[in-house]
């Protein structure tokens, strides 16, 4: 591994039901292992800023979650406001039906707009494809509609769908994007050897829920620096 693992991970908690309580406690894990950043939802950015202001953690929103099937200018506006509240990154979902449509200038153009906004505001943006929904060749497809529109992530899955990251895929998409655009796997992976395993695929960053354990897990095993 490039890195240590801990800061492959975004430690994420996207449950409805999720709460002040909640999301202080994942922003506390996140301080205790280093974790690259937090993962919520955007009515939690605030709060979550104001929880991890005296660390090196990052903040992330997710936007146009978990279907995608918004209007741009809903997903603009989302991205908008988690950005002004303090959002360091932004995974937005594609429009899924779009490309399947093989409206591939509509989404390009959505996905330009977002980078742009997220540029402007020296955000990242992830383009989350939720790979499970989708034929091979919509995959390679989606990778590169991604990199023409300058967005810095493709990621896998929002977790919340038929799947969520698998290696192959997770190769595939390695496979298709240029060096400019990282990977970002997530969706299922609740074990040290899934996490280690999308890794060695290429994924330059995951998404976990069950972050904690599975570093438990990383800290009782010898060798897996």
């Amino acid at each position: 591994m490039k890195k240590s693992l801990n800061r492959y991970i975004d430690h994420t908690l996207l449950k409805p039901d999720a709460n002040e309580h909640t999301i202080s406690a994942l922003c506390n894990e996140a301080v205790k292992y280093d974790f690259h950043s937090v993962c919520v939802n955007g009515c939690h950015v605030p709060f979550a800023c104001q929880q991890l202001a005296d660390s090196n953690i990052k903040v992330a929103s997710v936007v146009g979650f978990p279907l995608g099937a918004m209007s741009t200018a809903a997903k603009l506006a989302e991205t908008q406001d988690a950005l002004v509240n303090g959002a360091d990154e932004i995974d937005a979902v594609i429009n899924i039906g779009a490309l399947k449509d093989g409206y591939y200038d509509r989404v390009l153009e959505e996905l330009s707009s977002l980078a742009d906004l997220c540029r402007r505001h020296n955000a990242l943006l992830k383009v989350i494809i939720e790979t499970c929904l989708l034929s091979k060749e919509e995959i390679v497809k989606a990778c590169e509609l991604v990199m023409e529109s300058n967005a810095d992530f493709v990621k896998t899955s929002t977790g919340f769908s038929t799947g969520g990251a698998t290696v192959e895929d997770v190769k595939l998409m390695k496979k298709t994007v240029s060096d400019s655009v990282r990977i970002k796997a997530s969706g299922g992976i609740r074990s040290l050897e899934t996490a280690l395993a999308m890794i060695d695929a290429g994924a330059d960053r995951l998404g976990c829920s069950a972050s904690v354990g599975i570093m438990d897990e990383y800290t009782e095993k010898p060798g897996t620096d």
